[in-house]
């Protein structure tokens, strides 16, 4: 008998460690890939879509499929690297009339909510978008998807450039943008 409890001792403790490894695993903290992500925006100018990319993404994630109480986005891009692909237009993008980079030289994310969303496939997230010295609420709704050991998170939104103060009071540029992102994550090891 002393010896079946043992070994029915030892199996609770094994299945107990097993179940406490996959919680740790599937409450992990990632990091954002700054190569295999993209930051894309597009508004258009004189009626042409002017399309462009920011680089430089850094941050935290905290992401948990079966518990969104506790998900959370902390991300930042770096405005000096912003590129459509003409010198002269991306030089005027950092000026103090645009991006301003020399003063705020990163945007940055801080998500405040996320949330499952009515479309199947989606979440939906919540939290502060910051651009130059503007910080205004925005949300929309998001992919998760596996890859490998981390995530593929992707989504997109729009915001009125006037909001952040970018691009003074031009009337040749539309006030909405639309900025598509996609940022491959991986464990933060």
């Amino acid at each position: 008998m002393p010896a079946q409890r043992t070994q029915m001792y030892q199996r609770l403790m094994m299945l107990t460690a097993g179940l406490l490894y996959c919680l740790v695993l599937s409450a992990q903290e990632y990091k954002p890939v700054d190569d295999s992500s993209s930051v894309e925006f597009g508004i258009k100018n004189f009626g042409v879509t002017v399309s462009g990319t920011v680089k430089g993404l850094k941050g935290t994630i905290h992401f948990e499929p079966g518990n969104l109480s506790t998900a959370a986005f902390s991300v930042s891009v770096d405005t000096r690297t912003i590129n459509t692909g003409i010198d002269m237009r991306d030089n005027h993008l950092k000026k103090d009339d645009f991006f301003y980079v020399d003063s705020f030289p990163t945007m940055t994310f801080k998500s405040t909510k996320i949330t499952p969303s009515t479309k199947e496939g989606f979440l939906f997230i919540f939290g502060d978008l910051r651009i130059r010295n503007v910080t205004k609420a925005v949300s929309f709704p998001f992919q998760a998807v596996p890859n490998g050991e981390g995530y593929t998170f992707t989504g997109s939104f729009t915001i009125d450039r006037r909001d952040f103060g970018v691009g003074g009071s031009s009337i040749s540029m539309s006030d909405q943008a639309k900025v598509t992102i996609k940022i491959s994550a991986v464990p933060d090891k």
